[in-house]
């Protein structure tokens, strides 16, 4: 199969707690050398667009913002869409200026839509609480991503997920999920890249979200043993993926090794 365009996870792929990934840099180098196009699709969403280029600046990859796809991307667009533009958000304030200054209207009356993603230490009962009743009184919920945990620099860590369904279970609702392994990101990162499912590689950590969420959508799905990978996870995974790698260092091999590039 012929790849001609990449989607990269971030954390625990081109970096692990704050650490490059040893070849990370080099692998993401060997994509421009070689004109594959690529998106950074993270489900991090306690960092903006800019920030998150920022950081990884810091890390030594010269990868700009625009080259960066995240959840609140997705949702500015999707509520964009919708033409229904009020919301509370339950997000970090970083987040909160990204979707703010995307059209979003943000505010705690004649609240429409409750975008929740992975808010950190600003998830309160006194929060979730007024989630929950704007829930109540018919605001739709949208989940940034519903991951369970991720790898931070001391240990796995709660996301958004537990959040998610715990409002979900108390207002006996749905969310409506933005990030990995929603059809709606991909569909979206892709069309940013100017290509169709077949002609892409998604990388990842995350058997389910990353590799699983993209087969299931038609792309390729290679997993890497770093970050959150789980050998167990591994094992009880439903969908097999096209490679697993030691780490994004051997993606340059993988692309070479029987896959024409662009």
């Amino acid at each position: 199969m012929v790849h001609e365009a990449i989607l990269i996870d971030l954390d625990g792929v081109l970096s692990v707690g704050g650490i490059p990934v040893p070849g990370a840099r080099e692998a993401v180098g060997y994509l421009e050398e070689h004109g594959y196009p690529f998106r950074v699709v993270s489900n991090t969403t306690r960092s903006s667009r800019a920030t998150l280029a920022t950081r990884l600046a810091s890390l030594g990859f010269a990868i700009p913002a625009s080259s960066i796809f995240t959840p609140a991307v997705a949702a500015a667009a999707a509520v964009a869409a919708g033409g229904r533009t009020r919301a509370a958000l339950l997000t970090t304030r970083d987040v909160a200026g990204e979707l703010v200054a995307s059209g979003i209207v943000e505010c705690d009356a004649g609240v429409q839509h409750v975008v929740v993603g992975d808010a950190g230490d600003h998830f309160t009962y006194a929060s979730l609480n007024a989630a929950f009743r704007h829930l109540l009184d018919g605001a739709d919920l949208i989940a940034l991503e519903r991951d369970r945990y991720w790898m931070g620099a001391d240990g796995m860590m709660l996301s958004a997920g537990p959040f998610v369904a715990a409002l979900e279970y108390a207002a006996g609702t749905t969310a409506r999920v933005m990030g990995k392994p929603s059809p709606d990101f991909f569909a979206l990162a892709l069309s940013s890249l100017g290509v169709g499912p077949g002609q892409a590689l998604m990388i990842g950590d995350d058997v389910v979200t990353d590799v699983g969420g993209a087969i299931s959508c038609g792309l390729s799905g290679v997993l890497v043993r770093t970050g959150k990978f789980r050998e167990d996870a591994l094992r009880s995974a439903r969908v097999a993926p096209t490679a697993v790698l030691a780490s994004i260092a051997d993606l340059p091999g993988f692309l070479e090794s029987g896959v024409a590039g662009p």
